[in-house]
C-alpha cells in the first residue's frame, strides 16, 4: 500500500529509522512496504534485513529528485532492477547532473509519476512499467482530468516522512538547516506536507472508496516486487570470486606462492612450520577465502614494486599464509600466534587485514586497486555516516532560529542553568537530544575499499566525494552483513617518517651501512636498540613515545621484541582498565608472583603470565576455561570488539560463560574476575598479531633512531611529526648533536633538510608564509644562490609582508645585513617591486645603496621573534627565564630525593586531562628540565582544582618524588606559571632584562 517511505537516510528529511518504518509497518498490519530513500540506498540492505526478522515483504526503490523536486519513484521489481536503479542513481550522483524529466526505460524496476508531476509534463503514454501516483489531495482533481480513465496506471502514492507532529517539526528544521536559511523563512514548497505519515489501512480505503481500482493496481504492483540478499548465517561470500580465472588456478598459484615464501621466510622449514601451513590453507580453502589472500598479495606486490612501505597488521598478522605472502612482517611461529583469532572453522564473519601505507603512497595504492579490480564496476569505497553530535545539533538549530553567536556557543558549552533559559534555547535543546546520533551526512571510511563479485551497484549507488573514488552509501556493519568483506588500506605518518629518513640518510651519508628495513628481525636482537627502548629513549618512533608508553617501557624494563609486543597491548584502555596492566609488570618481574596465576589461566597463557593480554586470550579462556565452542566465543570476540554488543546473540554467550563456569565448579567470585575482566576488553583489546606488527614497525623506526637520530629526526618533522609538536622534535635533534638553523633563502626547502650535522628548517614552518612565495625562492635560485637584498627583491616576486616575516626569522642572514638594516631597506624600496609578478624583467634596475648605522641586535629579540613566527624559540626554553633556573633540581638528581619533596623548573611538553574513577579531574603533565631531560608529573585531584597546567611555558613545581618499578614521577603539590624576561623588542628603555646566564642545553 505504501510505496514511498522515507528514512532518516533522506538526508535533512526523513526523521525515522527503516526500523522504525517497519515496526509502523507491523503496528498497521501491513505484510509490505516499499522503501523509497531520496536520491539514496544507505537503508536498503539494512531494511531488507529488518524486515525478514519482522516478517514483512520489502520492496526498495529510489525516490529521484532535483534538490527539493520530485521527479519520479522508482521501485525495483527484484535484484536485477535494484542494480539498474543504483546504476542511474550513481550516474547522475557522480556527475552532479540533474536526472531527467522522464525516467528512462528500466526493464526490471516500476516508475511512479505524481499526478501533479505527470500532468505538468503532459504525459499521457505510459509504458507497461510506468504509473500515475495518487495522493489524497489529489483525489478530487482525478475526477476532472485526462487520467481518470487511465484505470489501470493508477497507485497510491502516499509518502511517509515522520510519525508525529514532532516529526514534522524536526523535518521542518532539517529542512532549515539544509537550506541553511532560518526557520522563519523556511519556503513552503521546500518541505513535506504534515500529512507524510502512515494511515490506518481503513482510513485509505475509506478515502479511496470511488477508486477502488488504485487500491488494487497497488497491491499488484507490490506483489509483482521482491528483493533478496542473504545475511549473517545465510550470507554468501560476495567478495571477487577468483583472481587468476577459476578456483583451481586460484588455489594453485596460493600454493606456489606459499612454497616460495617458505624458501625466503625460513632457513629451515621445519615440520612444526609445515603443519602449520597445511592446516591454515585447508581452512582457507574450506571458508572459500582463497582470493582474498591473493587479492591482498597482489596489492603488496604493487606495493613493493613502487618501493613503497607498509605494514599488514591486524589478527592477519596471525597467519603463516599472510607471512609467506608478504602481507605481514610477522612471524606467527616465532610468536606462537594464534590462527583462529583470524580464522576459524565456526568463524562467521569474514577475516580482514589492515596495510598502513604512507599517507602519500596510500592514494596510489587505492588507485591501482580501482585499476586492477574495478573495471566491471565492481569496486568502491565504503561508506559511513556522519551523525548529528549534540553540540553540533545545537550549534546549527541556533543559528535556524537566528540566535548570535555568543548564545549558541553559550548552549554548545553546556555553561547554563536550565532554569535560565528561555523558551527558544529550551527548544533547541530538546531538538539537539532529539537529532543526536541521526545521520547528518554522507562520508567516507577511514580506509575500506569492497571488491565485490558482482557489479557493485547489485548493492548500492556510489556517490564521488572529493577524493574520486566512488563510495557506497553504507557502512562496514552493513557490508560485513551481506558477505562483502572490505580490504583496509590505511594512511599512517609512521610509515611516511621510515621511507623519507631512508632517503635522507642515502643522500646526507652515501657512505652508510644500512640495514634493509623491511627485514626488522636483525633490529630484535641488537643490544643497541634494546637498551633504547629499556630507558624508554623513543622519542618520534611509532607507538612507543608517548608519555605513558615510555612509563611502561620502564616500568617492564622492555629489551626484547617479545615483551614489546605485549606492552603495545598492555597499554591499551582495557588491559589498563581491568587492573591487568598492573598486575602483568608485578609477575614480569617477579617470577613468585606467577604463582597466583588460576591454574587454566596460566596453561593458556604461559607467555602472559595468566594474564589476559590479547584479544584471542579471551576466545582461550571461553573455550577452554568456559568450555564455550569456538562459535560461540567469536561471538564474544565480536562483542569484545564493540560492534555487537547490544545483540541477544552475545547476551546469550555471556550467560553461558556464567553458567558453564558454575557447572564446572569454579568458584562464583573468580567468575566474577574473569568475566570483569572480559569486559574491560570492549573495544580495546588488540589481537597479538596486530600488536607485534606495531612492534616490528616499532622497532624499524627505533633502528633509525638509535643509528641516524638527526635523519630520522628531519623525517619525523617532514612528516608532521608524531605524538608531540615539532618543537620537541628539534629539540631530540639538538639533544642528539644537531645544529639547528632557521629558514635561509639560500639553504632551506619547503620541507626541513640536514646538510651533515647540521638541520635548516623547512620554510613551511614559518607562520603565515605563502606556499608561492615558498617557491618563488627555491624556484628562483636553481641556477644561482642570492648574492645581495637587490639581488633577491629583483629575482623574487614577494610582497613586503612576506619580506617581513623572511627578515625577522633570518631566512636573509646569508647576505651579510642584519635584520634592522634588512627592514630599513625593505621598506625604503618597496616601489622598486613590480606590480606584476609575471612581467619579466629585461634590465637589472640600479637601486640606490645607503650607509646604516650598525644596529645591534640581542639573542633575545631573535629568541622572540622565534617564538612568534616558528612557535617556538630555537634557544633553550629557559633562556627567556627571568629568574635563574640553576637553583632548581635537575631530572638526573631525582633519585637522590627519592620521597623528598623538591622544587624544579620544567618547560611545559604536553598534559593529559583525565577523570578519577569517582569523576574528579587529574592532570599528568610531561615537562623538560633546564638540560633538556624528560620529567613526568601527576596533579591529583585536590591540587588539579586549584592548580591547572593551562599553556605552554616555564612552570615552577612543588612536589614529592615518588618511584614504582623504577619509574619516578612527581606528585605535585603546587605549580605555577613563571615568568619570561621582558621582551626587548617593546622595551621602552634598554633596562637590565636579564639576571643570570645559560651554560647548557642552550
Amino acid at each position: 500500500m505504501y510505496l514511498n517511505c522515507h528514512s532518516f537516510f533522506s538526508l535533512r528529511y526523513g526523521t525515522l529509522s527503516e526500523v522504525q518504518l517497519l515496526d509502523l509497518a507491523v503496528d498497521h498490519k501491513l505484510d509490505t512496504i516499499a522503501l523509497t530513500d531520496i536520491n539514496s540506498t544507505s537503508a536498503g540492505l539494512n531494511f531488507v534485513r529488518k524486515a525478514k526478522e519482522k516478517k514483512v515483504k520489502p520492496v526498495l526503490g529510489v525516490d529521484f529528485r532535483n534538490r527539493i523536486e520530485q521527479c519520479y519513484v522508482c521501485l525495483a521489481k527484484n535484484n536485477e532492477g535494484y542494480l539498474e536503479l543504483n546504476n542511474f542513481l550513481a550516474q547522475h550522483l557522480h556527475n552532479k547532473t540533474n536526472f531527467p524529466e522522464t525516467a528512462p526505460s528500466f526493464k526490471n524496476a516500476f516508475t511512479i509519476y505524481a499526478f501533479e508531476r505527470a500532468l505538468e509534463l503532459d504525459k499521457t503514454h505510459f509504458s507497461e512499467n510506468e504509473f500515475i501516483g495518487i495522493g489524497i489531495h489529489d483525489l478530487n482533481k482525478l475526477r476532472f482530468s485526462q487520467y481518470s480513465t487511465y484505470h489501470d496506471k493508477l497507485v497510491l502514492l502516499l509518502p511517509v516522512s515522520f510519525n508525529s507532529k514532532r516529526d514534522f517539526n524536526a523535518h521542518r528544521l532539517l529542512r532549515a538547516i539544509d537550506l541553511n536559511c532560518l526557520l522563519s523563512k523556511l519556503p513552503k514548497e521546500a518541505q513535506a506536507l504534515p500529512d507524510e505519515l502512515m494511515f490506518d489501512p481503513k482510513k485509505i480505503e475509506n478515502l479511496f472508496e470511488e477508486f477502488p481500482q488504485i487500491l488494487l493496481n497497488t497491491q499488484a504492483l507490490l506483489k509483482q516486487c521482491s528483493i533478496d540478499f542473504k545475511f549473517a548465517k545465510e550470507r554468501q561470500n560476495q567478495n571477487l570470486k577468483t583472481v587468476f580465472g577459476s578456483e583451481q588456478k586460484d588455489y594453485k598459484h596460493l600454493l606456489a606462492l606459499c612454497e616460495k615464501g617458505l624458501k625466503e621466510r625460513y632457513d629451515e622449514i621445519t615440520p612444526k612450520i609445515r603443519e602449520r601451513l597445511e592446516r591454515e590453507l585447508t581452512l582457507i580453502k574450506k571458508k572459500d577465502f582463497v582470493s582474498f589472500f591473493l587479492i591482498n598479495w597482489k596489492i603488496i606486490e604493487y606495493a613493493r614494486s613502487q618501493d613503497y612501505f607498509y605494514v599488514g597488521r591486524g589478527s592477519g598478522a596471525n597467519s603463516i599464509v599472510a607471512y609467506l605472502l608478504r602481507i605481514t612482517d610477522v612471524d606467527p611461529i616465532e610468536l606462537d600466534l594464534y590462527f583462529e583469532r583470524f580464522l576459524n572453522e565456526y568463524r562467521s564473519s569474514p577475516p580482514d587485514f589492515d596495510i598502513d601505507f604512507s599517507t602519500w603512497d596510500r592514494e596510489d595504492v587505492t588507485a591501482y586497486i580501482f585499476r586492477e579490480f574495478g573495471k566491471n564496476n565492481q569496486v568502491a569505497l565504503l561508506g559511513s555516516y556522519v551523525t548529528f553530535k549534540h553540540s553540533g545539533a545545537v550549534r546549527e538549530l541556533g543559528k535556524v532560529f537566528g540566535l548570535p553567536k555568543t548564545e549558541i556557543d553559550k548552549l554548545s558549552s553546556g555553561q547554563f542553568n536550565v532554569s535560565d533559559l528561555d523558551s527558544i534555547a529550551q527548544l533547541i535543546l530538546k531538538y539537539a537530544a532529539y537529532f543526536h546520533k541521526k545521520p547528518n551526512y554522507l562520508s567516507i571510511h577511514a580506509g575500506g575499499i569492497l571488491i565485490s563479485d558482482r557489479p557493485i551497484h547489485y548493492f548500492s549507488a556510489t556517490h564521488l566525494p572529493p577524493k574520486d573514488f566512488p563510495t557506497v552509501q553504507f557502512d562496514m556493519h552493513i557490508a560485513e552483513d551481506v558477505g562483502l568483506c572490505k580490504f583496509d588500506i590505511l594512511g599512517q605518518r609512521g610509515l611516511g617518517k621510515i621511507k623519507d629518513a631512508v632517503s635522507i640518510i642515502k643522500k646526507n651519508q652515501p657512505e652508510a651501512q644500512l640495514l634493509d628495513i623491511r627485514n626488522p628481525k636483525p633490529f630484535f636482537k641488537d643490544p643497541k636498540i634494546n637498551a633504547m627502548i629499556a630507558r624508554a629513549e623513543c622519542i618520534g618512533c611509532f607507538y612507543v613515545e608517548s608519555p605513558a608508553m615510555r612509563m611502561l617501557l620502564k616500568k617492564l624494563a622492555v629489551s626484547d621484541y617479545q615483551t614489546l609486543v605485549a606492552a603495545s597491548s598492555i597499554i591499551r584502555p582495557g588491559v589498563a582498565k581491568s587492573g591487568m596492566m598492573r598486575e602483568y609488570i608485578l609477575r614480569h618481574r617477579n617470577p613468585e608472583r606467577r604463582k597466583e596465576a588460576h591454574p587454566v589461566l596460566w596453561n593458556i597463557m604461559t607467555d602472559t603470565y595468566g594474564i589476559m593480554v590479547y584479544q584471542e586470550d579471551v576466545i582461550k579462556v571461553a573455550h577452554h576455561y568456559a568450555k564455550l565452542t569456538l562459535d560461540e566465543a567469536d561471538v564474544l570476540r565480536r562483542g569484545m570488539s564493540g560492534k555487537f554488543r547490544s545483540r541477544a546473540e552475545f547476551q546469550y554467550v555471556q550467560d553461558k560463560f556464567r553458567s558453564n563456569c558454575i557447572a564446572n565448579g569454579e568458584p562464583e567470585e573468580v567468575v566474577n574476575e574473569i568475566w570483569r575482566q572480559i569486559e574491560s576488553f570492549a573495544g580495546y583489546a588488540f589481537a597479538k598479531g596486530h600488536s607485534a606488527s606495531y612492534a616490528v614497525e616499532s622497532y624499524q623506526s627505533l633502528y633509525l633512531k638509535c643509528y641516524f637520530p638527526l635523519e630520522y629526526m628531519v623525517a619525523t618533522l617532514n612528516n608532521g611529526g608524531g605524538f608531540y609538536k615539532a618543537e620537541f622534535y628539534v629539540h631530540e635533534a639538538k639533544m642528539h648533536g644537531a645544529t639547528i638553523e632557521p629558514p635561509c633563502i639560500n639553504k632551506s626547502q619547503i620541507e626541513t633538510t640536514i646538510y651533515d650535522k647540521t638541520i635548516y628548517l623547512g620554510f613551511q614552518h614559518l607562520e603565515g608564509l605563502e606556499k608561492k612565495t615558498m617557491l618563488n625562492i627555491i624556484n628562483n635560485r636553481v641556477h644561482a644562490k642570492y648574492t645581495s637584498y637587490d639581488d633577491f627583491i629583483q629575482r623574487v616576486p614577494v610582497s613586503l609582508e612576506q619580506q617581513e616575516l623572511l627578515i625577522r626569522i633570518g631566512a636573509l642572514r646569508s647576505l651579510g645585513k642584519d635584520k634592522r638594516s634588512l627592514l630599513w631597506e625593505a621598506h625604503y624600496k618597496e616601489n622598486t617591486i613590480p606590480e606584476n609578478e609575471l612581467q619579466q624583467s629585461f634590465f637589472k634596475i640600479s637601486l640606490h645603496d645607503f650607509t646604516l648605522p650598525k644596529f645591534h641586535i640581542s639573542q633575545y629579540e631573535d629568541a622572540f621573534d622565534y617564538m612568534e613566527l616558528l612557535g617556538f624559540s630555537l634557544f633553550n626554553p629557559f633562556f627567556l627565564m627571568k629568574e635563574s633556573p640553576h637553583k632548581y633540581i635537575l631530572a638526573r638528581e631525582l633519585p637522590e630525593y627519592i620521597d623528598q619533596q623538591v622544587k624544579v623548573a620544567g618547560y611545559l611538553v604536553t598534559c593529559k586531562n583525565t577523570k578519577t574513577a569517582k569523576g574528579l579531574r587529574m592532570n599528568f603533565g610531561t615537562f623538560l628540565d633546564f638540560e633538556g631531560a624528560w620529567l613526568d608529573t601527576v596533579l591529583f585531584p585536590e591540587v588539579a582544582q586549584r592548580s591547572a597546567i593551562y599553556a605552554r611555558g616555564l612552570y615552577h613545581i612543588e612536589a614529592k618524588v615518588t618511584t614504582e618499578f623504577d619509574f619516578i614521577t612527581l606528585e605535585v603539590s603546587k605549580i605555577k606559571r613563571l615568568p619570561y624576561i621582558t621582551d626587548p623588542r617593546f622595551a621602552t628603555s634598554p633596562s637590565d632584562t636579564k639576571t643570570h646566564s645559560l651554560k647548557t642545553g642552550s
